[in-house]
């Protein structure tokens, strides 16, 4: 009797990604979906009016789309020669070198993961007395939570085709809202067309390095394109174009959202802005378009997160697969479900750490939406805030060692001129920190907060050095993506020297 062999189980785990699943629009979806469009309009732009006393919010959004364009030149550029779903990670290990590229790796992962987890707290603390309005139930803030993280975690393990479906569909709605209800400001009986958040004087006065740094975590999430290029089809062009377009789709919706709601909001926005905080966003627009676009407001308001916590899980889950494939991370991590080219391993790990999050603040009974939403969403954006600029600096780095292939504008000019305009940024953003957590100057949050990064960089920094010396062939790998998962996978695939 002859013996067949045993088919595949669907449960077998490969060390590859899904290639050729995501078009131009499929990566914007999931770029701007981590931005959050309609979180940034109806809750940042409120928060760093009443915060900043400054309404010059639009203008510091083109202003910061400017610097992110320039980044971008070189950071794209860089794409073109390097496809690794550890992005931030990759490039700075090929670009400055191995234990800074898993130092960078290190802040990765904690600043995407403060998003991802802030978002769970944020979710349940505003969606609660929502829900008490609209069917007269009360439930816990966790329990909310709970049922959004449950959401996200069957998503993370599904195709990433899956996965862009729904994160345009949800992306879509909340643009539309946010153009519909801002051209609702226009139409208010009190609008009066305002030049001051266009004037870039503002820009130098007191409270506007706050108000820069504020203006840029509504980008956070555009500098992930590159995070699936090795999903995308012809990741040499689709890499680059969904990045512009993010960046530029960001900064147009943004200015004139803010534009439209500072002129509609009266004398004083700034009071209105710190007595309603995000209800102006959606009170505005009401006023003109009825209770009924105010409760559909809102509702998309939530699955605005949910899109941010859907968006921020992929993310996540490709940095862990990205360190697992190359040793860095235990190799479970490395590893994809065939079928669908998810990383799971690192999908639920993910998911474990939001879980535990979720129920640790609801045991110790802290303040979900202060000291989880707000907390660690300013957490994070100061973390990506470092890595870009960062990045930027192992762009030149990179290019200095291997200039083939492009032009000076690519490898010197834009890379240059775009670290240090981040530099000033990130020096505004740790002069203005207080600012930013909202607390007194020396409270908790303005050291605890550099300093894990601090901690965290020279930990991935002394991890690498510990595997140059026991796991050579590991360290050797490092930022090598698919080419350096032979190096734990298969005894018959030769590692790629490191260039």
């Amino acid at each position: 009797m002859s013996r067949t062999s045993t088919p595949a189980r669907p449960s077998q785990l490969s060390t590859a990604l899904a290639r050729d699943r995501l078009g131009v629009a499929a990566v914007v979806f999931f770029v701007m979906s981590a931005a959050a469009p309609l979180t940034v309009v109806a809750g940042v732009v409120p928060t760093g009016l009443a915060v900043t006393g400054l309404t010059a919010i639009s203008i510091a959004f083109l202003a910061v789309a400017l610097v992110l364009a320039v980044f971008s030149v070189g950071y794209v550029a860089m794409a073109r020669h390097i496809a690794n779903a550890g992005a931030f990670y990759a490039y700075v290990a090929r670009g400055i070198g191995r234990p800074f590229g898993v130092g960078a790796a290190w802040v990765a992962l904690l600043a995407y993961n403060s998003f991802q987890i802030a978002s769970y707290g944020g979710f349940g603390a505003i969606a609660t007395p929502l829900i008490a309005d609209w069917f007269g139930v009360e439930l816990p803030w966790w329990g909310i939570a709970l049922a959004a993280w449950a959401l996200v975690a069957v998503l993370g393990v599904r195709d990433v085709a899956v996965n862009g479906k729904v994160l345009a569909t949800l992306l879509v709605a909340e643009i539309v809202l946010v153009v519909v209800f801002s051209f609702a400001d226009i139409l208010t009986p009190d609008f009066a067309a305002s030049s001051a958040p266009l004037n870039p004087g503002s820009l130098a006065g007191t409270g506007a390095g706050a108000l820069l740094v504020m203006a840029v975590t509504g980008f956070v999430g555009f500098e992930q394109s590159v995070v699936f290029s090795e999903e995308s089809r012809d990741p040499r062009r689709t890499v680059p174009r969904a990045t512009y377009i993010a960046v530029a789709l960001i900064a147009v919706l943004y200015a004139f959202s803010a534009w439209a709601m500072i002129s509609a909001a009266g004398a004083d926005p700034v009071a209105r802005a710190g007595a309603e905080g995000p209800e102006l966003f959606f009170n505005l627009a009401s006023d003109r378009l009825g209770g009924t676009a105010l409760h559909l407001g809102h509702a998309l308001f939530l699955t605005s997160l949910i899109a941010a916590m859907i968006s921020f899980h992929n993310i996540i889950a490709r940095y862990t697969f990205s360190l697992g494939r190359e040793g860095v991370l235990p190799r479970a991590f490395g590893r994809t479900v065939p079928a669908t080219g998810a990383p799971k391993n690192g999908s639920l790990a993910q998911s474990a750490l939001g879980l535990t999050a979720i129920l640790v603040y609801a045991l110790a009974g802290w303040d979900p939406l202060v000291q989880l939403f707000f907390w660690g969403g300013t957490t994070g954006g100061i973390g990506v805030l470092l890595l870009i600029t960062v990045t930027s600096g192992a762009v030149l780095g990179y290019f200095g060692r291997h200039p083939h292939g492009e032009d000076a504008w690519h490898r010197i000019g834009a890379p240059v001129l775009g670290t240090l305009l981040l530099i000033v940024v990130t020096y505004l953003a740790l002069t203005n920190i207080a600012v930013l957590f909202g607390v007194a100057p020396g409270s908790t949050p303005t050291w605890a907060v550099p300093l894990a990064y601090a901690v965290l960089t020279a930990a991935g920094a002394g991890w690498a050095l510990i595997l140059r010396r026991t796991r050579p062939r590991v360290y050797e790998g490092i930022g090598l993506g698919a080419r350096s998962a032979g190096t734990g996978f298969s005894r018959t695939t030769t590692l790629e020297a490191h260039q």
